[in-house]
């Protein structure tokens, strides 16, 4: 049996322009993994490659940037979601930009989003093999950043970021069958996550839900057990990291078009100086 081939995009809000620069060069020299798994950003994003949509990722950030009925304070204050549930989601895939929804579900690529669960901080895995409105609001709940955005209620659950109860989840794609992966991160090689600033506000906001409290609490040291865990396994050879060489120049909101774009090509430029190890390790 051939080794199940894995893609692993890590969150990182607007950072997300950068991985999408590196999975555009993937998708034009026709790379196709066996299954994606995305979180937050990474997600929202990256469900572009079963779409078969290189550069939609971009453009719609550029062309909505400074759209207050895509994201912003009026869409915060209006609708407790900094980024515009209605509009972002199901309004920009159906009229503005086109989500390709054909070409999603005749890829055999298996997609996964990753979002934590508020009322047990645990992470939950979701497959989305098709596109409706719940399928979508799965999407949108794994890069439901908390603070910017409201509880995401579907399917029984309530869900916000992937990100803060498995924020790179090489392990779980392993334990799942795939020991062949291309992980992308969004930090360059060095960097440790510290303890949030922002846990006073954390606490105030989601005082409904103490264990997501806790999860958020201790979200560094997950992370930074993650980042050992993958060192360990791109050592060993089982997995190929592709990251920043510095600190992508981009904060988690931005509505600077020509941030967004220059964020995009520093992706790019990574992704074709990759290339060819990336089909190499594919082999």
């Amino acid at each position: 049996m051939a080794t199940r081939k894995g893609l692993v995009l890590e969150g990182g809000a607007m950072r997300g322009l950068w991985t999408a620069g590196v999975t555009d060069v993937m998708m034009e020299h026709g790379i196709q993994p066996d299954a994606l798994i995305g979180v937050s950003a990474g997600a929202a994003f990256g469900c572009n490659y079963k779409s078969r949509q290189p550069g939609r990722a971009i453009r719609y950030n550029m062309r909505f940037a400074n759209d207050k009925r895509y994201s912003g304070l009026h869409s915060l204050l209006t609708t407790g979601d900094y980024f515009n549930a209605q509009f972002g989601y199901h309004i920009v895939p159906y009229q503005y930009d086109l989500f390709d929804i054909d070409a999603f579900c005749s890829n055999p690529m298996q997609f996964t989003v990753v979002c934590t669960d508020v009322e047990t901080g645990q992470p939950v895995y979701h497959v989305i093999d098709h596109v409706d409105y719940d399928e979508l609001e799965w999407l949108r709940a794994s890069a439901s950043m908390p603070l910017a955005s409201r509880v995401v209620e579907v399917a029984g659950w309530h869900l916000l970021d992937g990100g803060v109860a498995d924020s790179i989840p090489l392990q779980y794609f392993e334990s799942a069958g795939y020991k062949r992966n291309i992980v992308i991160l969004t930090q360059p090689l060095g960097y440790r996550k510290q303890h949030s600033r922002l846990m006073p506000l954390m606490r105030l906001a989601l005082h409904r839900y103490p264990h997501m409290v806790e999860a958020m609490d201790r979200r560094h040291l997950m992370y930074n057990q993650q980042l050992d865990y993958v060192a360990e396994a791109e050592r060993l050879g089982r997995c190929l990291v592709i990251r920043p060489d510095e600190k992508i120049p981009i904060g988690h909101i931005s509505h600077n078009a020509s941030q967004m774009r220059h964020v995009y090509e520093l992706g790019r430029s990574v992704g074709q100086r990759y290339i060819d190890r990336i089909i190499e390790f594919y082999q």
